[in-house]
């Protein structure tokens, strides 16, 4: 048989990319060539039909008679291209309240019902219960007898302590030793208040009228030769009588010391009349410490410390001076503490189940249920009102681990409840609340969405969505239009087919899949006008894409192909 050589314009067995649409001829020589080349052509197919055996015929009879149609194609636009997440999430009220009975009683008045739009404080019922009313009386004298324990216990446990009671100076100090054990009602020491000195003076009750509290007084101790002013503290209207025979009354006269008197010295004092002549006393006195206390242990127990407990020593009002210990007291004091602590949540628990049956509101809200009817009998445990604040309604979605990061509090979030729109705002990422599964992770992510006009309810299931990615003045074309092959070492590789006027330069060799007995070419040939071209992609939707790189805006890109059904019938 004569060798048949391919036409000078077919590409060679095994080549990558679709053959180029050959020149046209012209002329008469071209005609007459285009002639043979149809002839060539007619012997092929015979040929092969006798060789095949029928294999074209049985192919065309049994492939439904579909065609490909013409080339669809569209042109490159500029444009902008939103990448977004998307799920579900439910709703539920921002607050709401569910009021459950602890006690049994009988329904009285009822203020609401369902439906209803009340405000914190508005009545809901009232509800008649003698023994919610007698455990309040029960756990209110409780506390007030575990209180009142508690406080003796805690006297008792400051008796334990020694104090001075003012400041001054400490004299006849007793001597204390560790673990020593000490009875209640022992002398600690004598405890004089030296900063202040008091005279006691006698007075003729010729002077009564000019002599009274607050007048300022001399007074002169000879030992130290020095005056100091004093002041009458009290007149004392006693009968002192001397051994003249005359009846004397007492003033009392308190002055500073500078810290060099002390109790027992001489001291004279002379007063000044109204008319300013000098008043005497009928002798003078001694100083006295202005105050003096015995101190004694208020209770008993061995010693842990002492204070500044010296004779001599200067103290300050409420200085430590002496700490006993007990081995009871606080002990005592820790269970008696918890005693307490429990009886007061059983005291308001009881309050609150009490207030529950003269209910008010204790939110704004809706009262979504109210299962109360005047003379009612209800039981302990039922739950007789519900009320819903859905003025602002929560949302919680979860976002996986793709996306989490970008979305931040403070975001909105587009919603759609059966056709309605709504916006969420992010409140909180739960990071903490994970949960994983399936190879990715997914956060609870919380929503607030405004809800004046009540449409959205409690339990809706929302699909949401929020974009994670944008690009504006890019290239756009059809997602179709997008096409994957191979190149020559294996690599997938994204392809747009163009539409050109002549063959470009840089036509990539592409591995093109074999086509299987009943399939269809999905790319157009070069012989259409069409060339593949790599592309770079960026952002997609589920319409268009971006091309980053390969496809300017204006080119013509090939999406499918129209398909004629010529079945018959």
């Amino acid at each position: 048989m004569p060798e048949v050589k391919e036409p000078a314009s077919a590409a060679p067995q095994g080549a990558s990319a679709p053959p180029a649409a050959p020149r046209k001829p012209s002329g008469p020589a071209g005609q007459r060539k285009k002639k043979t080349v149809k002839a060539v052509i007619a012997l092929a197919v015979a040929a092969a039909v006798l060789i095949g055996g029928g294999y074209g015929l049985n192919r065309f009879l049994h492939s439904g008679g579909k065609q490909l149609g013409e080339i669809y194609a569209v042109p490159a636009s500029i444009g902008s291209i939103q990448q977004t997440a998307s799920g579900r999430g439910t709703a539920r009220a921002q607050e709401s309240a569910a009021i459950t009975l602890t006690q049994d009683g009988t329904v009285q008045e009822v203020y609401v019902a369902g439906g209803q739009q009340v405000t914190a404080g508005d009545p809901l019922y009232t509800i008649f219960s003698q023994a919610a009313q007698d455990e309040v009386t029960k756990a209110q004298e409780t506390v007030t007898n575990l209180s009142k324990d508690m406080a003796d216990l805690q006297e008792e446990l400051a008796n334990l302590t020694t104090r001075a009671p003012f400041a001054g100076k400490l004299q006849e100090v007793e001597t204390f030793q560790p673990d020593q054990e000490v009875s209640s009602g022992a002398t600690v020491a004598t405890l004089v208040n030296d900063r202040q000195l008091k005279l006691s003076l006698y007075f003729s009750y010729a002077y009564e009228n000019q002599i009274h509290s607050g007048q300022r007084v001399q007074v002169t101790i000879p030992s130290v030769m020095r005056d100091f002013t004093g002041t009458v503290e009290k007149v004392n209207k006693v009968s002192y009588i001397s051994p003249e025979g005359a009846v004397h009354f007492e003033a009392v006269i308190v002055f500073d010391n500078p810290g060099t008197l002390t109790a027992g010295m001489d001291a004279s004092a002379v007063l000044t009349a109204p008319d300013g002549s000098a008043i005497y006393p009928y002798e003078n006195g001694k100083t006295e410490f202005y105050e003096t206390r015995t101190i004694v242990t208020k209770a008993g127990g061995p010693v842990v410390s002492t204070g500044n407990l010296l004779n001599y020593a200067n103290v300050e009002a409420g200085e430590v001076l002496l700490t006993l210990g007990s081995s009871t007291v606080d002990g005592e004091i820790r269970a008696k503490a918890q005693e307490l602590e429990d009886a007061q949540k059983r005291l308001a628990e009881a309050q609150t189940a009490l207030a529950n049956f003269s209910a008010v509101s204790p939110i704004d809200g809706t009262v979504t249920s109210c299962n109360l009817t005047p003379g009612q009998e209800v039981k302990s445990g039922a739950t007789v009102v519900m009320i819903s604040n859905n003025v602002t309604m929560l949302v919680t979605i979860t976002v996986d681990d793709k996306n989490i990061s970008f979305i931040k509090p403070g975001d909105t979030v587009d919603l759609d409840w059966n056709g309605t729109t709504y916006q969420g705002v992010v409140t909180s990422i739960d990071m903490a609340g994970a949960e994983s599964g399936q190879g990715m992770t997914n956060y609870p992510v919380t929503l607030t969405v405004d809800n004046y006009d009540g449409s959205l309810i409690e339990g809706a299931y929302l699909q949401y969505s929020f974009v994670t990615s944008e690009s504006s003045d890019c290239v756009l074309i059809p997602t179709t239009a997008v096409q994957y092959f191979s190149d020559t070492e294996g690599n997938r590789t994204a392809v747009v087919f163009v539409q050109r006027d002549t063959p470009p330069e840089d036509i990539p060799e592409l591995q093109y899949p074999e086509l299987q007995e009943g399939t269809e070419r999905t790319y157009p040939s070069q012989e259409e006008g069409y060339y593949p071209v790599v592309v770079e992609t960026g952002l997609s939707d589920p319409q268009n894409v971006e091309i980053r790189s390969g496809v300017q805006e204006g080119d013509m890109v090939f999406v499918n192909y129209t398909v004629t059904d010529n079945s018959y019938g």
